[in-house]
């Protein structure tokens, strides 16, 4: 291990810990005593992404997080849930064991997690990921929450979409400015 102050290629390992996805390391350099941190991962095999247009492109947990950070942008979620979700779906696609991955299967997965943990970063992907076309098929999808028990159990203790009677006066104001 190369020391990054001096270049020198002789350390020796102070200190070894077990991390999350691989070892720490605490290492002396044997020239200059500098101490340097290393860490030490297992990279998985390369996993290829088919996108719809049947291109293959080859996985980037960046771009998976930076889709789910900007659903879940502006959203009061606990502090490290938007890491987890993005880190629990890396871990999921690894452990299906195959090359290739559709992309509508990485979709579903994000969507399916949203969902259980906030609903507006769920509406905010699925306007993306689905490619709402109009507000009617926004609308949809919000009554499908709603409709499946999202007025009863809330996920983080979050306000309904639409509260009881508001839905309602909300739904014949809409009508009344078409008509």
């Amino acid at each position: 291990m190369k020391c990054p102050y001096c270049g020198s290629d002789d350390s020796k390992v102070i200190d070894s810990r077990d991390v999350n996805d691989g070892v720490r390391r605490r290492r002396q350099c044997l020239d200059c005593g500098s101490r340097f941190t290393t860490y030490e991962r297992l990279l998985p095999a390369s996993l290829f992404v088919v996108k719809k247009d049947q291109r293959r492109e080859e996985f980037s947990k960046d771009k998976l997080l930076a889709g789910i950070r900007k659903a879940c942008e502006k959203r009061p979620l606990p502090a490290g849930a938007v890491d987890r979700l993005s880190d629990d779906i890396e871990a999921e696609l690894y452990q299906l064991g195959r090359a290739e991955i559709a992309s509508s299967t990485i979709g579903d997965m994000v969507m399916e997690r949203l969902r259980s943990l906030d609903y507006i970063a769920y509406i905010r992907f699925a306007s993306v990921y689905r490619h709402f076309a109009d507000i009617t098929d926004l609308k949809q999808e919000v009554d499908t929450l709603i409709g499946a028990g999202a007025e009863t159990d809330q996920p983080g203790g979050q306000l309904s979409l639409l509260p009881g009677e508001k839905s309602g006066v909300l739904a014949r104001g809409y009508r009344g400015r078409r008509e």
